[in-house]
């Protein structure tokens, strides 16, 4: 008789809370749901926010918190999974960084709080109760984690580094 591992099994709580919390958070930007605002009102706030073109941005952000909530939840291509998560993190914690750390005042607590989390799972693996073990870890080498992470990496720079620009035109051309 097998017993249960407690790495293991915490793995599984931690991957299922997080990308339960990831996916609704894309859900609400793709689709409306839970109050959001859908793929239009996000491309519109995602313009305002500086990330422009809003409609690309929208669906990116949305599809990295919801495919990678899915897939951190399931434990399949963890890796591939956390990196794309904590990406989309990223881009929201440049948002809230101006207004301090705390969420409650508005600060990047929490997005940052998601991302650390969604990228340690990626490091660590998704455990013995995932998707990524019953395929033998067909998805989870050590090169798609160094892949992965690298890639994530840069086009969270990118993308913030874009919208850093974009937010000193705009307050240049205020200036005017």
């Amino acid at each position: 008789m097998t017993c249960l591992n407690r790495r293991d099994l915490g793995l599984l709580v931690l991957r299922a809370g997080t990308g339960a919390v990831l996916m609704a958070h894309g859900a609400q930007k793709l689709f409306g749901c839970f109050g959001g605002g859908g793929l239009d009102g996000t491309a519109a706030a995602m313009e305002h926010m500086g990330f422009k073109p809003g409609k690309q941005s929208a669906i990116a952000a949305g599809l990295g918190e919801m495919g990678g909530g899915a897939l951190l939840t399931l434990g399949l291509a963890t890796p591939a999974a956390g990196a794309a998560a904590a990406g989309a993190m990223a881009g929201a914690v440049s948002v809230h960084a101006p207004a301090g750390f705390f969420a409650q005042g508005g600060g990047f607590e929490y997005p940052a709080f998601l991302g650390f989390t969604a990228a340690a799972i990626g490091l660590a693996g998704a455990g013995r109760y995932s998707l990524d073990h019953a395929t033998d870890h067909l998805l989870d080498q050590p090169w798609t984690v160094a892949v992965a992470f690298l890639t994530s990496a840069a086009a969270a720079a990118v993308v913030v580094g874009r919208r850093a620009k974009e937010q000193d035109r705009d307050k240049s051309e205020s200036f005017d």
